[in-house]
């Protein structure tokens, strides 16, 4: 059997994550917790996972450190 063109001329490799883009993304994950209401020393002793579960429920946060007025 023989390979189609479209399959042999792709050639090109995945996009690396840079830590960069890594260290953004966590900084600005961090900022939304504390728009949220959090406090900024309490955010700073989370861990990155920690941070990841707050993050998906963003109302149930809001509610318990009162949302920024």
């Amino acid at each position: 059997m023989q390979k189609r063109r479209k399959y042999q001329k792709t050639h090109m490799t995945r996009p690396r994550k840079s830590g960069a883009a890594k260290n953004r993304r966590r900084l600005v994950q961090r900022r939304r917790l504390v728009a949220l209401g959090m406090d900024e020393a309490a955010v700073e002793k989370l861990t990155s996972r920690d941070v990841l579960n707050l993050l998906k429920r963003p109302a149930k946060v809001a509610a318990q450190y009162g949302a920024g007025e």
